[in-house]
């Protein structure tokens, strides 16, 4: 069996309009998640480490690595004070896909 990048993929997935506009729907909340995973790797965590972080459950982290939980604003700050990070929230004129970055705190 051959692997192909995902890139690869991607790239073939968005020459359908449909899907597109499907995608660009779920952006932020699909962006927002590979944030968190990001951030999460790059720190050498498990869920269930971050989750004992948060005080929360190894599954809540899962939901909102999933990209398809309604997270609060409250939650997202507690990931983000377990991840040593803060939340960057900021509003610009409509593009394809919102940009969500993660920023460490000021030193």
């Amino acid at each position: 069996m051959r692997f192909y990048p995902f890139s690869d993929t991607k790239k073939k997935l968005f020459k359908n309009k449909k899907f597109r506009k499907e995608y660009e729907k779920l952006g932020p909340e699909f962006e927002l998640a590979c944030k968190l995973i990001e951030k999460r790797v790059q720190r050498g965590l498990t869920q269930e480490a971050l989750a004992r972080r948060m005080k929360t459950k190894q599954s809540a982290i899962a939901r909102l690595e999933s990209g398809s939980y309604n997270m609060t604003l409250a939650f997202l700050d507690r990931a983000a004070r377990a991840l040593d990070t803060r939340i960057v929230i900021s509003f610009s004129d409509k593009e394809p896909a919102s940009r969500i970055t993660a920023a460490r705190p000021a030193r």
